[in-house]
């Protein structure tokens, strides 16, 4: 479902510039004068309404969590989220992800989330899918020597694919969980879609992944 168009976006992100960070592209390699502290910084693409970004930077403080969100309308919902709360390890980008090399260094960051991303499941569309190759290769070159990657999903046939797709670009799959829920993990954080999709009876999936060094 498409976002209903907010026209006072641009002004309300602006008035929360110590949420979100502008100019994103001029922090690249600089990244510790944005984080006061010497925390490890890990990174959510597709952070929606920031429900699973919120959870996590409470569950993990000595963490800092940097979410990226494209669509306006939607990041919105996680600054008005954030902003609600007293979270301090929390740092959001309005960027789109297909050149994330633009925003980090090599090496810069230490874990990355792909949550509930945009299956796009016609074989044209593939090179969109972002565990494709080409993603791969950007997010290998960000994360540090044997960085993580965690997705979560319900769509199974995305699943399939990264699984195939990770294996191919020489990961080491450390997880595969065909009913995430059923696990019962007491360190899952949720995201809106999680939610909704597991209200509905749907299986969710997640891996974990190593880059090679």
């Amino acid at each position: 479902m498409r976002a209903r168009y907010k026209p006072w976006a641009d002004d309300y992100l602006r008035e929360n510039e110590d949420l979100v960070l502008f100019s994103a592209a001029e922090y690249k390699g600089r990244w510790r004068e944005v984080i006061s502290q010497e925390h490890p910084i890990h990174l959510e693409i597709g952070t929606g309404k920031g429900q699973f970004i919120a959870g996590m930077a409470t569950q993990y403080p000595d963490v800092h969590f940097v979410g990226m969100e494209v669509v306006k309308s939607i990041i919105v919902s996680a600054v008005e989220k954030i902003a609600e709360s007293d979270l301090t390890n929390i740092t959001l980008l309005n960027e789109d992800a297909q050149n994330i090399t633009s925003f980090f260094a090599d090496n810069e960051v230490d874990q990355l989330y792909l949550n509930f991303s945009d299956p796009w499941p016609k074989n044209r569309h593939e090179k969109r899918r972002l565990t494709y190759s080409d993603f791969l290769e950007q997010y290998q070159q960000i994360l540090k020597p044997g960085g993580k990657l965690v997705l979560k999903t319900d769509n199974r046939s995305l699943f399939e694919y990264s699984l195939v797709s990770f294996s191919q670009f020489g990961c080491k799959l450390e997880e595969a969980c065909l009913d995430l829920h059923g696990l019962a993990d007491p360190t899952n954080v949720m995201t809106e879609y999680e939610e909704k999709f597991s209200t509905k009876g749907h299986p969710i999936y997640r891996c974990q992944v190593a880059f090679p060094e």
